[in-house]
């Protein structure tokens, strides 16, 4: 009986992530959303500076899609189009031409929109990783591979355990004297970070850690709006940081408020994040786990991290 939980659950993502019926979901869950959130689950709080425009859009029940906007050609492009409709809404709104989308990985919930809006804009390009069977992919790019939209710059970063070929996105904020913004998918979310469905923890402590050494100023601009769950499950762990006390109170009064919590930094995170803080000892102690006589550093910090993931699972079930 032990195992009839996660094999369960093993049987529902594979037919979710390789079957038809993921994609019947898919479409179930975006017409219940579109019902329940006619404006969107949250309120999105855009971000300017010179040249640039980030727009999020919340969109079926937690999800965010983001356009980003070259200013000056009215240029953009979209990570995670979820709902088509809603990123057409802002595609109008904006009075931009989308040049690219730009996914994370291929679950419905965050490529659903690739089809019809490629549909609508015949020159957009598609870019992810082939190898994550991303609808619609047009261009398919590997690790560190730069693509350009106008005068905005991304850097694909390849970080897998997600999926086996998820993506991240790094817009080079130098240009526009700002920072550098860190489109995150479901690798990192605030406070936390996607389950391991095609990885192992090793994997995904590997894509962790290549998060956690962009620039401490990075934006973070995960592609769910867990921040609330992650911050209350992450006080459990460490009850006496203050970080993690100030950042909750912040967060329960903007989800009052239904206020996107969107971005935070890589700073940020690494001070409340268990997920970023795998080599702490406070972390440790929470856990009761300590390194083994022959067991190296990465192996002891992938099992800390394989540990609070399944606290983590257990969390969020209850």
């Amino acid at each position: 009986m032990a195992l009839a939980g996660p094999l369960a659950f093993r049987i529902g993502y594979s037919l979710y992530a390789r079957t038809r019926l993921g994609y019947l979901f898919y479409k179930r869950q975006v017409k219940k959303a579109r019902e329940r959130y006619p404006h969107g689950h949250s309120v999105p709080q855009p971000l300017m500076f010179r040249g640039v425009k980030i727009l999020p859009i919340p969109v079926l029940s937690n999800n965010y899609s983001y356009l980003v906007i070259d200013t000056c050609s009215n240029t953009a492009a979209v990570v995670d189009p979820s709902d088509p409709l809603a990123v057409q809404a802002a595609i109008e709104q904006e009075g931009v031409t989308l040049q690219a989308i730009l996914c994370t990985h291929k679950h419905w919930d965050h490529s659903g929109g690739n089809s019809a809006l490629r549909q609508r804009h015949g020159s957009c390009k598609v870019y992810g990783s082939a190898c994550d069977a991303v609808a619609e992919l047009t261009n398919p790019l590997a690790d560190q591979e730069i693509v350009t939209v106008g005068q905005l710059c991304f850097k694909a970063l390849l970080t897998p355990g997600h999926t086996v070929g998820h993506m991240a996105y790094v817009l080079d904020g130098k240009p526009f004297e700002g920072p550098a913004c860190f489109f995150s998918g479901d690798l990192l979310f605030l406070s936390g970070c996607g389950r391991i469905f095609e990885g192992t923890s090793e994997t995904m402590l590997a894509s962790l850690d290549a998060a956690a050494e962009l620039a401490e100023d990075t934006l973070l601009w995960p592609g769910h709006e867990y921040a609330l769950e992650c911050l209350m499950f992450a006080s459990l762990l460490e009850q006496e940081n203050p970080a993690l006390a100030q950042k909750l109170q912040w967060v329960t009064q903007q989800r009052v408020e239904k206020r996107s919590t969107c971005p935070s930094t890589i700073g940020e995170e690494k001070e409340y994040n268990p997920f970023l803080r795998t080599h702490c000892r406070e972390l440790h102690r929470a856990l009761g786990l300590q390194p083994l006589s022959d067991e190296d550093w990465d192996s002891f910090r992938a099992r800390v991290l394989r540990e609070v993931r399944r606290r983590k699972d257990l969390y969020k079930a209850n």
